[in-house]
C-alpha cells in the first residue's frame, strides 16, 4: 500500500486542542491531509469556506474536526443542536457520524444521526435529550422539525457535504428551507468534490465572503487507480461479470437501475458468487446488513446503483466494475472513488458492449480519464490480467435471510474522558470507527470522505 501525501504539517500546529488530537493519535490519525490543513484554520477562524477535494481526501474530518472545536464550551439546549452536517444520503450521514463520534466524545460533545428509513421516535427522543452536532439527511430533519422533535434557531455552524450531489437529486429546496431556519449570523461551510452548477445559487445566498480551497482540479481521479476499459459482447457480458466477480478480493459493482443491481445479483448466485444488494429500494436495516457483510469480507462482492457511490468507504475495495457505464462523468469519478482511497490503489474497469463504445469514449474524456479499450471474451488472459477474473465455482449460494429490524439500546450519556460509547446515534453500529462508513472495516486510518 502507498503512503498518502500529507502537509507536513501536524494537527496541533493547526490549532487543533490537545484533546483532541491526542484521541486522534488514538486511532492512527497522525498527520493531515492536503485539505484539511487547508481549511481546519480558516474554519476555526470563523470563516465561511468552501472546500473541494476529490472523493476520499479527507473531506469529512476537514470539516468535522474544527466544527467540534467551535462548539466547545457551552451545552446545547435539548431539541436545539448548535452544530448541523447536511448530507444527502443515509449511508453518508452514519458514516459522517462514525467519523467524528471518537473527537465528539474527547470534548465532551454529543452527536447524532438521523435519517429516514427508520422510525423517527428513537431519533426524537435522543434530540430532546440535547445533541451538540446532528448529521442529518434533509428530509428527515424537516420532518422532525415540522413535528416540533427539532429547532435550527441555536445552529452556529452548518456544513453542506456533497452539495453537488444535493442539486443533482433535486435537494436544493429542502436544503435552502432548512438554511433559512438557521440563524443568518451562523458560519456556512460548503464541501464537495465539485463545485459548479446549482451549487452557486447557495453559495451566492447563504455564504458571506467564502474562502476557497480546492486540493485538486474539479473533475480529478485519485491517484494510484487504473482505468480500463473492456469490449465485451452482449452474448458474453453475462459470463464475463461472473468471472470478475470470482476474482479473491473485495469487488463492487454498479448498474444503472435497482432491477439490474437485483438481476445482476441473482445471476451471481446461481454461479456460486456470494454477492450483495445496494440500493434505494431496500430498507435501511438491509442497506445496513449489506454493507456490514460487505465489510466483514462475508460477501466479497456488493452491487450497487449510484447511491453507493457517494461518501461509502470500506477498505480494502480493491476492484471498481461498471457492469451498465454511468450515466455522467460525474458518476464515473465518485463510483471510481470507491477504490484507491487514501493513498492505497486500485482498478476501475467498465464493460462496454459494440452500441456503448462512442457513449463512453466521450464520457470517460470528459471525466478526464481517456481509455484505449480491449477487447475481452470469457477466459481470456487478458480479463485475468487485468481483473484477476477467474471461473465462478457453479455452486449456487443461498440468498441470506432479511435482516430483522434493529433495535437500538438506550445508552447513556458520556462524561468527559468517559472511553464508553457515545450515546445517541440511531444508525446500526456494524464494523470498526473512526471514520469509515457503514460496517468497514480497518476504520482506523486517516482520513474519511
Amino acid at each position: 500500500m502507498s503512503i498518502p501525501a500529507t502537509t507536513g504539517s501536524t494537527f496541533a500546529a493547526l490549532g487543533l486542542p490537545p484533546a483532541l488530537v491526542q484521541s486522534l493519535n488514538r486511532e492512527k490519525i497522525t498527520a493531515p491531509f492536503p485539505i484539511q490543513a487547508a481549511v481546519i484554520p480558516d474554519i476555526l477562524a470563523g470563516r465561511d469556506v468552501l472546500g473541494r477535494g476529490p472523493t476520499g481526501s479527507g473531506k469529512t474530518l476537514a470539516f468535522g474536526l474544527p466544527m467540534l472545536v467551535r462548539l466547545t464550551g457551552a451545552p446545547s439546549a435539548p431539541k436545539r443542536p448548535r452544530g448541523l452536517v447536511l448530507a444527502p444520503t443515509r449511508e453518508l450521514a452514519a458514516q459522517i457520524e462514525r467519523a467524528l463520534d471518537e473527537s465528539a466524545l474527547a470534548l465532551g460533545l454529543r452527536i447524532a444521526v438521523v435519517y429516514g428509513g427508520v422510525p423517527t421516535k428513537k431519533q426524537a427522543e435522543r434530540l430532546a435529550r440535547g445533541v451538540d452536532l446532528l448529521v442529518a439527511t434533509p428530509g428527515r430533519l424537516a420532518d422532525l422539525i415540522d413535528q416540533g422533535a427539532a429547532s435550527l434557531a441555536d445552529v452556529r455552524v452548518t456544513t453542506i457535504d456533497e452539495a453537488d450531489h444535493m442539486a443533482a437529486i433535486g435537494f436544493l429546496p429542502q436544503v435552502t428551507t432548512l438554511l433559512d431556519r438557521t440563524p443568518a449570523t451562523g458560519q456556512r461551510l460548503l464541501f464537495s468534490a465539485t463545485l459548479d452548477g446549482e451549487v452557486d445559487t447557495l453559495v451566492r445566498k447563504y455564504l458571506r465572503d467564502p474562502v476557497t480551497h480546492a486540493t485538486t482540479a474539479a473533475a480529478a481521479v485519485a491517484p494510484g487507480t487504473a482505468h480500463h476499459m473492456l469490449f465485451v459482447s452482449r452474448a458474453d457480458k453475462q459470463a464475463v461479470v461472473a468471472e470478475i466477480a470470482s476474482r479473491p478480493g473485495r469487488t463492487i459493482m454498479f448498474a444503472r437501475t435497482q432491477h439490474g443491481v437485483d438481476r445482476v445479483v441473482g445471476q451471481l448466485r446461481a454461479v456460486g458468487v456470494a454477492a450483495g444488494a445496494l440500493h434505494g429500494g431496500k430498507s435501511q436495516n438491509y442497506r445496513t446488513h449489506a454493507l456490514a457483510a460487505f465489510s466483514s469480507g462475508e460477501t466479497p462482492v456488493l452491487v450497487a446503483t449510484d447511491v453507493a457511490a457517494r461518501g461509502i468507504h470500506v477498505d480494502g475495495i480493491s476492484l471498481v466494475v461498471h457492469v451498465d457505464p454511468p450515466a455522467d462523468p460525474k458518476d464515473y469519478l465518485h463510483r471510481a472513488g470507491r477504490t484507491a482511497r487514501a493513498g492505497e490503489t486500485g482498478t476501475v474497469v467498465t464493460l462496454v458492449t459494440e452500441d456503448q463504445r462512442d457513449e463512453v469514449a466521450a464520457l470517460t474524456r470528459k471525466a478526464g480519464v481517456d481509455l484505449i479499450g480491449v477487447d475481452v471474451r470469457p477466459g481470456h488472459p487478458r480479463l485475468t490480467a487485468l481483473t484477476g477474473a477467474r471461473p465462478p465455482s457453479m455452486i449456487p449460494v443461498v440468498a441470506p435471510p432479511t435482516p430483522a429490524p434493529a433495535q437500538t439500546p438506550e445508552r447513556k450519556p458520556a462524561r468527559q474522558g468517559d472511553r464508553r460509547k457515545r450515546p445517541g446515534s440511531t444508525t446500526v453500529r456494524g464494523g470498526t470507527r473512526g471514520g469509515r462508513g457503514a460496517g468497514t472495516s480497518g476504520g482506523r486510518r486517516r482520513g474519511g470522505s
